[in-house]
């Protein structure tokens, strides 16, 4: 009889488990309740998305990602191009994160007064920038990203994050089911502020699919001077071609100064430090919970779009 050894079958052993790729860490991002800011409501349920906790710092990881995708799988993303766009920041870092992890060239369009913060996260990833008048704001930036691909169509992939569909698709596909199950759907009312408008388009689609009963509400600056960054008053501004008014059960203006109250409060009374977009989101919450019924019994969900650490050196932290 010849040994075991030499008749027992070879098990194969599992290969040891890696660690994650950096992209893979984009989306399932944790809900935070938001006790103390909503304490004045004692049937609200205030809930933040925290988008931050993606791997380039914020919500915009995701559209960045499926537009790269997208843009790949259709072949209008060839090896050989560059991907440009404009951005007033937060795209941007996604997109230059993006590009670094996978080896391809990022030029962006961006207003020249965006904070230094991002200038220098942007630097530190290697994307090429374009800057443009800060009078013009993110239009003048898109309108230079237009100028820059009419002039060399074949040398870059124009992803346009304001006209194209892949950027809402991200939210319809991921954001929105990420917030029905984590709030077991018990979601009644969804707020996000407008940009390029996808985390609110594609996030409102999907939910209203899952319950027709949910409010989704979308905020804008009140004005066409405002000192939200990321945020569009569409009354004043080039309207991004994947908006769709016809989503929001209400709009709501948001002023700057109240944004900037609410970033100081979320730091000083929750222990967030988060961006300026997202306290206008958190302020436009409150603002619609206290025109509710009361003793009704209501779940919010909002996305907050960023950590405060690319806005430090705004003067109203000290203010």
């Amino acid at each position: 009889m010849q040994p075991a050894s030499t008749t027992r079958k070879e098990v194969a052993k599992p290969e040891p488990k890696l660690g994650q790729r950096t992209l893979e860490r984009i989306g399932n991002t944790p809900l935070l309740t938001l006790k103390r800011i909503a304490a004045e409501f004692p049937d609200l349920t205030l809930l933040g998305k925290a988008e931050w906790l993606n791997p380039g710092g914020s919500v915009k990881d995701r559209a960045a990602s499926n537009i790269v995708a997208e843009g790949r799988a259709s072949g209008r993303f060839s090896p050989d191009k560059i991907l440009l766009d404009s951005t007033s920041g937060n795209t941007g870092i996604a997109y230059a994160m993006i590009g670094a992890a996978q080896g391809f060239p990022v030029t962006l369009c961006m207003p020249s007064n965006v904070s230094i913060e991002r200038k220098r996260i942007l630097h530190a990833y290697g994307a090429n920038i374009v800057y443009t008048d800060p009078d013009d704001g993110s239009d003048g930036a898109i309108r230079r990203a237009r100028e820059l691909f009419a002039a060399e169509p074949d040398k870059y992939f124009y992803a346009d994050q304001y006209s194209n569909d892949a950027n809402w698709r991200a939210h319809y596909l991921g954001t929105a089911n990420e917030i029905w199950q984590q709030s077991e759907g018990r979601i009644t009312h969804f707020v996000s502020m407008l940009g390029t408008s996808g985390t609110f388009v594609g996030t409102s689609r999907r939910l209203k699919e899952l319950n027709p009963d949910i409010r989704c509400i979308s905020l804008q600056p009140d004005s066409p001077f405002h000192g939200i960054e990321g945020a569009k008053h569409m009354a004043s501004a080039i309207v991004p071609k994947i908006y769709d008014p016809s989503l929001a059960d209400q709009d709501l203006g948001i002023a700057t100064e109240a944004a900037y109250v609410m970033a100081k409060r979320l730091a000083r009374e929750e222990g967030l430090l988060v961006g300026i977009s997202a306290a206008a989101a958190v302020e436009g919450c409150l603002q619609i919970a206290r025109h509710l019924p009361k003793e009704e019994a209501t779940v919010f969900v909002t996305i907050l779009c960023d950590s405060g650490d690319k806005y430090l050196s705004e003067r109203f932290w000290e203010e």
